[in-house]
């Protein structure tokens, strides 16, 4: 079979396994035989990989608000089914505790198909969809329906791969996005990194295709921010709770918290 009609049998396999935006087949065509094939990666990553053992259970299962800033400064991995990695820096996270929080969907207890992951094994993926087209990734932790929203990463390997996927989920032709802008929110890191409803219930002490490994010099009580979640104003006292953590200073962080920071500083 010709090169060029054997790729493009393998993309129509691997667009009937996943719903996210495929690049391989493509790339491939255009890469030249013996041309580096190794994605753009940040000046910082070197380092990250030098020591990458994948967390386990352990890491996870703990509560809910500890596991949320525990995740900064970890790193997310996810390969594609071509081989490439993409990798992220954990930069920003919100808490949702299930329960009495009004903002969770898993308030009151309530159990649902959409939301079974909250109630999995701490470390279960649950992913869902808004408006119709983008998707939110969360890790469930310790608690009853109870699970961690990954709100922003800092990209460290594969950012020309992660502004493909991010084009390639835009209806309109868009501008070149910059480093800062691929990752920093729920469901731009999502498109991102390929992640779309078939991630729902996946393990990332188990799966293959998306994992975590800890980072370099885990960050102090002095580099977390603590504030309000992003896009719950309606939801009474709930709103006003201290559960959005990020990494003060870092440029790739979705919402800043002046005031917060400024009193910090103080």
């Amino acid at each position: 079979m010709p090169r060029k009609r054997k790729l493009l049998a393998q993309l129509s396999t691997l667009q009937n396994t996943s719903s996210f935006p495929q690049i391989n087949a493509v790339e491939q065509l255009n890469t030249t035989p013996g041309a580096d094939p190794s994605p753009k990666s940040s000046k910082y990553f070197a380092i990250e990989k030098k020591n990458s053992p994948q967390l386990q259970e352990d890491f996870f299962n703990q509560p809910c608000v500890s596991l949320a800033k525990s995740f900064l400064g970890q790193i997310l991995v996810r390969k594609l089914p071509d081989g490439r990695e993409l990798w992220g820096r954990i930069v920003e996270t919100e808490a949702y505790l299930g329960g009495e929080d009004e903002a969770s969907h898993s308030k009151g207890g309530k159990q649902t198909q959409r939301n079974a992951a909250m109630f999995m094994k701490p470390g279960t993926l649950y992913v869902y969809q808004i408006y119709g087209i983008y998707f939110c990734m969360n890790v469930s932790s310790q608690g009853e329906g109870a699970a961690v929203l990954l709100r922003s990463l800092e990209p460290l390997q594969g950012l020309d791969a992660m502004r493909e996927l991010r084009r390639a989920s835009r209806k309109a032709p868009t501008r070149l996005l910059k480093d800062w802008q691929l990752c920093n929110g729920p469901s731009k890191l999502c498109q991102a990194f390929g992640i779309d409803k078939a991630f729902d219930q996946r393990d990332l002490t188990q799966d293959a295709a998306i994992w975590m490994v800890p980072g370099q010099d885990p960050p102090g009580e002095q580099d977390v921010v603590a504030t309000t979640r992003i896009g719950i104003g309606n939801r009474g006292e709930w709103a006003q709770k201290p559960l959005r953590f990020y990494l003060r200073g870092n440029r790739f962080v979705s919402v800043v918290d002046k005031k917060i920071e400024r009193e910090m500083a103080a």
